[in-house]
């Protein structure tokens, strides 16, 4: 971790909770990641179409697909570095520019506050259409209090593996961590299921992404506490790391359950429980089971502030490191 990487990561989360994601610069041009996607779904149609095939065949091709995209994103990385650095003070903006880009700070905190404001305007349709962009499960099956749970635990997962992860890959290894860790997590979601199709072909790029995220899941839950401290006070962060250290393996996730319980003990809420994906009840004990039963759109409102002071905490760690 040098001193200019971590500058230059301070300015980029500060661009990215300013500016986000807007949708005049994106309805223009097509965001890196789309070319990720791109990417993934060459490799899929090419190497995963014999379902014939025996699951160590599949596994063995899956293993490839990752390899190379990841030696490809690094690649890629390193000479986008490289060029920045020929540039001078223009190279340094430029890569501020691209590292906020890959942060997901504004962007995921608007589209969280949508379902709270799609409660308040339409009612439970409002909720619905609104969480139903954020999350997997089938916004039919939810009722008020359920749209208001999705909606927090979408926050709470996507600040681990949307902003912390992302920022971490950086800090540790540049562009070409960045990128590395933005691919992976893109093959995951793409490919990193299991349905019959990505079952053996995705193994390897779930495996590594559930590797990858294993640091700043855990670090997620000290900036979640700090969130909660700054917004919420002492006993919320008391609350958020005491539920964490509980209950983050009541999560069928390695990674997701750290965040969810920081921020169910910080909000003194009960998150996860069964809920259903593509017709498919998944069954769940309860995270912070004594909290409060009912999630209400207050509820969201309050978690977005605990994000957005989790957010402010790492950007103030982030710089603190790099003036050491």
């Amino acid at each position: 971790m040098s001193s200019e990487i971590l500058l230059i990561l301070v300015a980029a989360l500060l661009l990215d909770r300013l500016v986000g994601d807007p949708d005049w610069l994106w309805s223009r041009l097509t965001h890196p990641v789309v070319y990720f996607g791109k990417a993934i779904a060459a490799f899929d149609g090419a190497l995963n179409r014999h379902q014939a095939l025996k699951p160590s065949a599949l596994k063995l091709r899956g293993v490839l697909t990752i390899g190379l995209l990841l030696l490809a994103s690094v690649a890629a990385g390193a000479i986008l570095h490289k060029a920045f650095g020929l540039l001078g003070l223009i190279g340094y903006l430029l890569e501020i520019v691209v590292v906020a880009v890959f942060l997901a700070q504004k962007s995921l905190g608007d589209h969280v506050l949508r379902v709270a404001d799609g409660l308040r305007r339409d009612g439970l349709d409002g909720g619905r259409a609104a969480v139903s962009m954020i999350v997997g499960r089938d916004p039919k099956t939810l009722d008020a209090p359920a749209v208001c749970r999705a909606a927090i635990e979408s926050l709470a997962e996507n600040f681990s593996d949307g902003v912390v992860a992302p920022a971490f890959w950086y800090a540790v290894a540049g562009l070409p961590g960045l990128f590395a860790y933005k691919m992976l997590n893109t093959a995951d979601s793409m490919i990193g299921h299991k349905s019959p199709r990505y079952l053996h072909f995705g193994w390897a790029s779930a495996r590594l992404d559930d590797v990858a995220n294993l640091p700043a899941a855990r670090l997620s839950i000290l900036l979640i506490a700090a969130g909660a401290f700054f917004r919420r006070g002492r006993p919320a962060a008391a609350d958020a790391l005491a539920v964490a250290l509980r209950d983050h393996g009541l999560h069928r996730s390695p990674n997701s359950g750290w965040p969810e319980a920081a921020m169910a003990g910080a909000l003194d809420l009960q998150l996860a429980g069964p809920r259903i994906y593509g017709g498919v009840k998944v069954s769940e004990p309860m995270i912070n089971g004594p909290g409060r039963s009912v999630a209400t759109r207050e509820d969201i409102d309050a978690g977005v502030s605990v994000f957005y002071g989790a957010c402010s905490a790492m950007t103030l760690m982030v710089a603190l490191i790099a003036t050491i």
